[in-house]
């Protein structure tokens, strides 16, 4: 995919950090480090909506998050859906484009192409979906600080465009309404409610 008019933003946000930097976004854009997190909205959930509510939160997000991976896989041509639009023209990650100058690229481990970034994607899907649950604004400060640096980082470690980011942004919201729609029908059901804290 021949896309251009967001190299020059990617080439200002791309830089050279040191071995610090590029260790502390490589760690951000992993998953170990979010762990306490993850744990604490698991946590919160349950306080609020009791093991039901639980249940149906890591159904939801599951759900949500794993439509995330699959519609963006499907134009990176990877994953559970890759042949499905096999005539899509992928665009290549940053860090394989020769018509890019200076690119910081701390590693090489990854996939040809970039877009939709899948990361964005379903932490945008699992922002989305868990601000529904928690209705708290602290959280929701939290969780999109936490959103962005991850989808900064893809951009820092070369793995993606700034467009490639906003589109897994797009995707993800959409994603995260349907396992938050999930989620919320469940409650109406009486499935689960609120616990009286």
């Amino acid at each position: 995919m021949d896309i251009r008019w967001d190299w020059r933003l990617f080439e200002m946000l791309n830089f050279d950090g040191g071995a610090t930097v590029d260790a502390f976004m490589t760690a951000v854009s992993g998953v170990f480090m979010w762990i306490p997190l993850y744990v604490l909205i698991l946590y919160i959930i349950w306080r609020r909506y009791s093991w039901r509510g639980l249940l149906v939160f890591v159904v939801s997000v599951a759900v949500a998050m794993a439509l995330a991976d699959m519609v963006a896989g499907v134009f990176k041509h990877t994953g559970l859906l890759k042949n499905l639009w096999a005539s899509f023209p992928a665009r290549l990650r940053p860090m394989w484009n020769d018509m890019l100058c200076d690119v910081h690229v701390p590693s090489f481990d990854h996939g040809k192409y970039g877009t939709v970034s899948a990361h964005a994607a379903t932490i945008a899907a699992m922002a989305t979906l868990s601000i529904v649950a928690i209705r708290r604004w602290w959280y929701a400060a939290v969780i999109v600080v936490v959103a962005l640096l991850i989808c900064y980082s893809r951009i820092y470690l070369a793995c993606h465009y700034p467009f490639d980011i906003l589109l897994g942004i797009a995707l993800g919201v959409l994603s995260g309404g349907v396992g938050a729609g999930l989620f919320v029908w469940c409650r109406s059901l009486k499935f689960f409610d609120k616990k009286k804290l």
